[in-house]
């Protein structure tokens, strides 16, 4: 992910040494590998069920530094968009979550997916610190070097380091499910969810389109851009503090503050980049409402997940996470190359207004509690109803076939209470 997107803060400015450079093909660079990440994240997914985790993350790792190396080596601005797309088909997210299920403990399980997403996190916040360092050393190419060669570094890791998987996770947490998707894509709550952070994502990649031009016109040289993204990150840190205080007691309504803060950034943009200080305040803005929702979405869309369907749910939302990057990429790109920046932000504007009424349909939901229970092929319909009946729970879903049962409730709900059911010891 690091490699990923150290690209998105400086291509817009060290692309244009390519003699076929255009603000189009940027977009594209900066977002083609959204397009083949949103295609295949689920069958990579559920290939890694039919042939192994392993074998899965390691061929993509192959793709991806493959795809660095072409963009390493272009002598064009086109072929370092076609080993974008190929970095992006190396699409392993959900089979290294997969893994990281079989690996860990029922009970230590979110713990171990919170410190994947974090990492991811951190790796983007890095990235723009790296990015415009490395860039101003070695230029573009320097940076998909690299990249390629912490890929092959990742290969060596998970075979030789990274553990074989010897108790296999329930897949329903953690994997796609071929037969959940069409009524996941059809939930009126998680498709709310989905269009999030397709535009989330969609607005950060059309930001950073942009973001680096800003700061060549206010003088600020490419090997300095570091400097402006430090400040940035941390007065967004500091504001995402104040949003998560204000969220334990109206985490509706510091959503829908988080989504009218980036239709605000956007507006202000419309009128032009005043002075660094000016710039610096606005995408401060963006990135506290950014980092806000970013840290949410997930979390409500597992919340929201029937039981056992969470797996199919979270490979859907990233889908729409990865094809957010690609379209914001390809329309800050166009747009920009043939109506010019202001129509690009007007847009991002009126998006954001839309997406507000979009979100005001989310309902607001307890946080809830999930467990897998290993039970026995035929669950009598006794059983279930004596299970359903128990305080706090929500929902309940028996897959015969994997021998398990997912149980989603509330914070109050007793396992025990469900393993004497079941007749099974702790």
């Amino acid at each position: 992910m690091l490699g990923l997107f150290m690209v998105m803060p400086v291509i817009a400015i060290s692309a244009k040494e390519y003699p076929d450079y255009s603000a189009f093909l940027v977009g594209l660079a900066i977002g083609g590998y959204g397009l083949t990440q949103a295609l295949l994240q689920i069958p990579m997914g559920v290939l890694s069920d039919k042939i192994g985790r392993k074998p899965v993350i390691a061929g993509g790792l192959v793709i991806f530094a493959i795809g660095s190396i072409v963009a390493a080596t272009a002598d064009s601005l086109a072929w370092v968009v076609v080993g974008r797309f190929l970095q992006g088909a190396g699409a392993i997210a959900g089979a290294i979550m997969a893994l990281a299920g079989d690996l860990s403990r029922e009970s230590q399980r979110p713990k171990v997916m919170a410190i994947i997403g974090i990492s991811i996190g951190f790796s983007f916040y890095l990235a723009l610190l790296l990015g415009p360092i490395i860039a101003s050393q070695f230029g573009l190419s320097g940076i998909f070097l690299m990249t390629g060669v912490l890929a092959c570094l990742c290969i060596f890791l998970v075979l030789f380091v990274v553990p074989n998987a010897k108790n296999i996770a329930p897949k329903g947490d953690t994997l796609p499910v071929i037969d959940d998707l069409k009524n996941l894509f059809l939930h009126p709550q998680l498709i709310r969810l989905n269009i999030s952070v397709l535009l989330l994502h969609m607005l950060i990649t059309l930001l950073f389109v942009q973001i680096p031009v800003f700061l060549i016109d206010l003088d600020w040289p490419l090997a300095t851009h570091w400097h402006a993204y430090s400040i940035v990150l941390v007065a967004s840190v500091v504001g995402l503090i104040g949003l998560m205080a204000l969220a334990a007691k109206h985490k509706q309504g510091v959503m829908q503050f988080s989504v009218a803060g980036l239709a605000i950034v956007f507006a202000l943009l419309i009128f032009g980049q005043h002075s660094i200080i000016y710039l610096m305040l606005l995408v401060s803005l963006f990135f506290t409402c950014f980092n806000y929702l970013e840290a949410n979405f997930p979390a409500m869309v597992s919340n929201i997940a029937p039981a056992g369907k969470k797996g199919s749910a979270m490979g859907v939302y990233a889908s729409f996470q990865f094809f957010g990057a690609f379209s914001g990429g390809v329309l800050s790109g166009s747009i920009g190359q043939f109506l010019g920046i202001q129509w690009v932000f007007g847009l991002a504007s009126i998006l954001c207004c839309i997406w507000l009424l979009i979100i005001r349909g989310l309902n607001a939901t307890n946080r809830l509690k999930r467990y897998t229970l290993k039970t026995n092929k035929q669950t009598s319909s006794l059983t279930l109803q004596q299970l359903s009946e128990l305080e706090g729970v929500v929902d309940i879903t028996v897959v015969p076939n994997e021998q398990v049962m997912y149980i989603k409730a509330e914070q109050h709900f007793d396992i025990q209470q469900a393993r004497l059911v079941l007749n099974l010891k702790d």
